[in-house]
């Protein structure tokens, strides 16, 4: 059973200089988060990180204006997740917006290419590209680069994962995470690299007076960088608000892409209202299932194509896949629970799973869901294909346990036993050879173990502390909604409460709507707590962590606790 231990976040200065309509806990809680005056809370576009401080931009700007000026035929490689998917289509509508008009894009199918520009990518190319640009990947492609050159294709990469000991021999590399990069933001998305990018050579091509008629309008691109970078689960540092913000904006106007809008509409979202929640949770996992269970070419379809009816049909499609990878995941998450349950899994600390059965793109949430529950990295593999003796895994962690850095110990310390492996502090993937899984699992577990105490071990439930039963209002929740944009390393609002349960029932199968009444008074309150219904009552009385939400019912409006965690009081 794993430990929960509750903490309120400090308040390192007291909010200063407020307007009097913000209300006094949005103060509290920007303060909470390391922003105590309206400074930092103004996410206009004219204060996001200037695009010459990326390191490599000149030479990257260089190619793609030289690629743009002399009609070279340009490929985009994108990558299959929604960052990847939604950075090919900036890609391409920027490079056209900026006058290329031989553009096109490619992305690798996990089960035929692997992931990244590889070398089965690269031979796949026909016609032969003069300039091939990747998104979101090439850094570690050392070999699909030399086999691009090899072609005499030229490369420019544009990433924003860690790299390893060595560089691909590209012809420009733009990633602010590049050792030595001055770049002061280094939580960009790599379509948000991407971006930057197009910004770059925007601002060379005025320079140049290439655009007589006036420079083209790059924040139309703003929507898909909003998307791609919430999805991608990369740190909202301010600069990352400042992007996120503009774009959800965008779609709240009625300006986003044809894809986007049919994306919102299909998961029964509302464009006027839609959060960065919105994105994270049901826009961004259609694109990523497209890319987990089939071919990320459909989701880059629908977010490029200016028709509304066909976008709808490719957000109905993508829909589709998502509910098959939902029932997919479903059951391997189950299978993965009970695996755990074995006297061999029960006092890992590092958890690496294995089932025959289990399809490679879905491993990575199943280590998700496990390190949710168990507080503890987990690993979980799937065979590459069907007649490979590899394995695929994917990795989740937790605070204190840089998972990126332990497969590199591992690497270090045992050379041949991983055959490929990246990612960042929370996330991994890799592959091995399936004869080798039980001796890595062992090793693994080994490492985590010398890193991770008791204290790692225990989850942390971090609020922003109680409210005064009072300020449970419409109002307050609408300002929360738009406060944000709430996301990675930016946590939405969390509150906590005693109550008394007035009223409950099951809502499906899995899910709970009750009726709380706060301790200090009041009427009772509507809350909703979802995955968490097991057959027993919740208790009479309990301490809860909420989020104070806006419940959009056939066009009335209320408040609603959205709760996550629930507890008894004695």
């Amino acid at each position: 059973m794993t430990t929960r231990v509750w903490r309120q976040r400090v308040v390192a200065a007291a909010p200063a200089g407020w307007p009097a309509h913000v209300h006094p806990v949005i103060q509290r809680v920007y303060a909470a988060r390391g922003v105590s005056t309206p400074d930092g809370a103004e996410h206009r576009l004219a204060r996001m990180l200037a695009p010459a401080l990326l390191g490599g931009m000149d030479k990257a700007v260089a190619l793609l204006m030289a690629a743009i000026e002399s009609d070279q035929r340009i490929v985009v490689a994108g990558d299959y997740d929604c960052d990847g998917a939604t950075g090919t289509a900036v890609a391409e509508r920027g490079l056209r917006l900026l006058g290329a008009r031989h553009v096109s894009h490619v992305v690798p199918n996990r089960f035929v290419h692997g992931y990244g520009l590889s070398e089965a990518l690269v031979a796949s190319l026909d016609p032969t590209p003069d300039l091939i640009v990747t998104v979101d990947n090439g850094v570690a492609s050392l070999a699909g680069i030399a086999a691009a050159r090899a072609r005499g294709i030229r490369v420019l990469v544009t990433d924003h994962h860690l790299p390893g000991d060595a560089l691909p021999e590209a012809d420009a590399i733009v990633n602010p995470n590049l050792a030595g990069d001055g770049f002061p933001s280094k939580a960009l998305a790599g379509v948000g690299v991407m971006f930057y990018l197009l910004l770059g050579v925007r601002a060379a091509m005025r320079d140049a007076g290439r655009f007589p008629a006036g420079a083209p309008d790059l924040a139309a691109l703003l929507d898909l960088v909003a998307l791609g970078t919430v999805a991608d689960l990369v740190p909202l540092d301010f600069n990352n608000r400042v992007l996120v913000d503009a774009g959800l904006k965008r779609m709240r106007a009625g300006k986003a892409c044809a894809g986007i809008t049919a994306l919102i509409e299909a998961s029964g979202r509302s464009v006027a209202t839609v959060g960065a929640t919105d994105l994270a949770f049901a826009i961004g996992p259609r694109l990523n299932a497209a890319g987990r269970l089939e071919d990320m070419s459909l989701g880059v379809a629908c977010l490029l194509t200016d028709d509304a009816g066909i976008a709808r049909r490719y957000a109905e499609q993508l829909s589709a896949i998502n509910q098959e990878r939902r029932e997919m995941q479903a059951g391997m998450v189950e299978e993965a629970e009970t695996m755990v349950a074995r006297a061999a899994h029960v006092d890992a600390v590092g958890v690496a799973l294995f089932d025959p059965g289990w399809h490679p793109g879905i491993v990575g949430l199943v280590a998700s869901k496990l390190k949710e529950k168990l507080h503890r990295p987990v690993l979980a593999f799937a065979p590459a294909g069907d007649d490979s003796d590899e394995l695929r895994g994917s990795a989740r962690s937790i605070p204190g346990f840089h998972i990126r850095d332990a497969l590199a110990a591992i690497d270090a310390r045992h050379p041949g036993l991983i055959l490929r492996f990246g990612g960042h502090a929370m996330a991994a993937g890799l592959s091995m050879k399936a004869s080798e899984f039980e001796r890595f699992a062992a090793i693994f577990d080994a490492t985590a173990r010398v890193h991770l105490d008791d204290e790692h071990l225990q989850a942390l439930v971090q609020t922003d502390g109680e409210l005064d039963y009072r300020d449970h209002t419409l109002d307050l929740a609408k300002q929360l909604r738009h406060a944000g944009p709430w996301g990675q390393g930016f946590p939405p609002p969390l509150f906590e409460a005693r109550f008394e349960c007035a009223s409950w029932k099951p809502m499906g199968s899995r899910h709970l709507r009750l009726q709380l009444r706060h301790t200090q008074g009041g009427a009772p309150l509507d809350a909703v707590m979802f995955n968490c219904f097991d057959g027993r009552p919740p208790p009479v009385r309990m301490r809860v962590a909420y989020e104070l939400a806006v419940n959009d019912w056939q066009g009335r409006e209320s408040v609603r606790l959205l709760l996550t965690h629930m507890e008894p009081l004695g």
